[in-house]
């Protein structure tokens, strides 16, 4: 579903990624970590194309999104690391103004809508103009507009940000039910126990190239873990990253 081919972007001198090639298949959901300025949400970018690579290929569901844009992105669904709603619309009314941006038949729109403000727990809400929603019913709405659709890829960039714990738990049980149904998920996140629970597979980029990529417990043999190393340990290795050290206490005091 998702085709990176030797992936390249500079910025001037600057060498924002290089060469990265990857595959993300129907039904799976896939993590993309990485330290910050790593190249996470340029690529994501690229992917859906705000951004020209320099060089390489995107396919999205088999187009190349450079010879058939408008084909690759109606497969899609995204929502950015600072997703934006028109905050003097309700929820229903957005939902419904982004179906008809993708031209869904207004029947099919008004029943997807409805499932969608339940899906995400938004009923209650729904007819309120989205300027007295809280930060996390508007990331809500947002990924319900991006599902509003039915797209066959789901883009995700840090979509647990200022999340609380109910809608963090739900949006992981969105993620998981959407792979179940055959939607491609790519999940690019800074939470690694959101990773380690969620995703099929995951691909750490540092430095603007890909440093790894496979299951966890491939990502374990390849860093030379133990069966049970957590993700947070396995990254800091496989990126080089140093370790938190714990501060030393003074017994005296």
């Amino acid at each position: 579903m998702i085709e990176l081919v030797r992936l390249h972007k500079r910025f001037g001198r600057t060498e924002a990624i290089t060469k990265l090639s990857l595959e993300v298949e129907a039904g799976e959901v896939f993590g993309f970590l990485g330290p910050n300025g790593a190249g996470k949400t340029t690529t994501i970018r690229m992917m859906m194309g705000l951004l020209e690579p320099t060089s390489g290929r995107i396919r999205l569901g088999g187009h190349d999104l450079q010879v058939r844009p408008r084909e690759a992105k109606r497969l899609c669904g995204f929502v950015p690391d600072r997703p934006h709603v028109y905050e003097k619309l309700s929820a229903r009314e957005f939902l419904e103004f982004v179906a008809g941006l993708y031209q869904v038949p207004s029947q099919e729109a008004r029943s997807r809508t409805e499932e969608l403000l339940g899906l995400f727990d938004l009923r209650e809400w729904a007819d309120e103009l989205m300027e007295s929603y809280s930060h996390g019913m508007k990331q809500r709405t947002a990924l319900a507009a991006a599902l509003v659709h039915a797209p066959r890829i789901l883009v995700l960039d840090e979509p647990m940000v200022g999340m609380d714990p109910r809608g963090a738990r739900l949006l992981k049980s969105t993620f998981r039910q959407l792979a179940d149904s055959g939607v491609c998920v790519f999940l690019s996140t800074h939470s690694l126990d959101v990773a380690e629970e969620c995703c099929d597979r995951i691909g750490i980029i540092h430095r603007g190239r890909l440093a790894a990529i496979g299951s966890l417990d491939e990502l374990r043999a390849r860093a030379g873990g133990a069966r049970d190393e957590r993700l947070e340990s396995l990254f800091l290795r496989l990126t080089g990253e140093p370790a938190a050290t714990s501060v030393p206490v003074d017994a005296s005091a």
